[in-house]
């Protein structure tokens, strides 16, 4: 068997940065040796002085294919993956033509990425009002988890599930021991009032979709989780006011996960200029004292 090699003087190792060689038999790395190259150097890659470490793994990635190729498809998406150290990424089941809510949606979008892989991929299925019925298809055909929105996706063919669509659901996925993904706002009548009047401003944004929508939505899917004993996971947390929620949740030994975002940590509200549509996204960034 031809082994490989590939040496760093900058090898991420033991939480360090160190002189290595990865050595690799066929698609496996085999072994880390600290430490200058010893060998033959035949099939030996000298990075110098590159990071050699780890792929990245990106659970949570928007690809638009197939039917929305012109915002991102799958060929320039896992390109920019790799360029930026993400070797494996699962994509979300809204942003694609159709939306990945039946079996033949999902055979649809396996067919669109076939060639166009650069990295590795998975999917996930949505949860939308009437799909309940499909999941235990599209678990065997082997997605990776489900995603569900408690408020308007911004897709029309991806509608918010109900609380009913939950608690059909949710025994399902707890069977099978798949998670479902929840993008946690409830809205609520009276905030968008100032957004309407001044579209540009994002002090109106931020105040069109509060705390409150996430932190509500948050409590849901914790005491349903606790009903159903579903995995959940609970998506780009925004709100500070969410966070004992999700601890206590946790220590209660809930099966129950969470995730936040770069941008919600390195972004505040009272930076962003109105009118800058690249800062909006949903939830919000928040004030700097969230």
């Amino acid at each position: 068997m031809t082994e490989k090699a590939i040496y760093s003087r900058r090898c991420w190792l033991d939480g360090h940065l160190r002189e290595a060689t990865v050595y690799i038999q066929e698609t496996t790395i085999a072994r880390v040796e600290p430490g200058a190259f010893r060998g033959d150097d035949t099939h030996l890659l000298d990075a110098g002085d590159a990071v050699l470490m780890p792929g990245v793994i990106d659970a949570h990635v928007h690809i638009n294919e197939p039917g929305r190729t012109e915002w991102e498809g799958f060929e320039t998406a896992t390109r920019a993956a790799l360029a930026g150290g993400i070797t494996s990424l699962a994509d979300m089941p809204l942003n694609a033509s159709p939306v990945t809510t039946s079996v033949p949606a999902l055979r649809e979008k396996l067919a669109a990425s076939v060639g166009k892989l650069h990295a590795h991929v998975g999917f996930y299925a949505g949860l939308v009002p009437g799909n309940a019925g499909a999941l235990e298809g599209l678990i065997d055909a082997g997605v990776l988890g489900v995603k569900v929105f408690l408020t308007h996706s911004g897709i029309d063919e991806f509608p918010n599930a109900t609380i009913d669509d939950l608690e059909t659901a949710m025994p399902i996925l707890a069977r099978r021991g798949v998670p479902l993904l929840a993008h946690c706002e409830l809205d609520a009548a009276g905030t968008k009032a100032a957004l309407e009047r001044d579209p540009r401003s994002y002090a109106a944004y931020l105040a069109s979709r509060p705390k409150d929508w996430e932190d509500r939505a948050v409590q849901l899917m914790i005491d349903l989780c606790r009903k159903h004993r579903c995995p959940v996971h609970i998506v780009h947390v925004s709100s500070a006011e969410a966070l004992p929620l999700i601890s206590a949740a946790k220590a209660e030994g809930l099966p129950l996960t969470a995730e936040t975002c770069p941008h919600y940590l390195f972004f505040n509200a009272e930076e962003i200029p109105d009118g800058e549509t690249i800062y909006k996204c949903a939830p919000p960034i928040r004030e700097r004292s969230n």
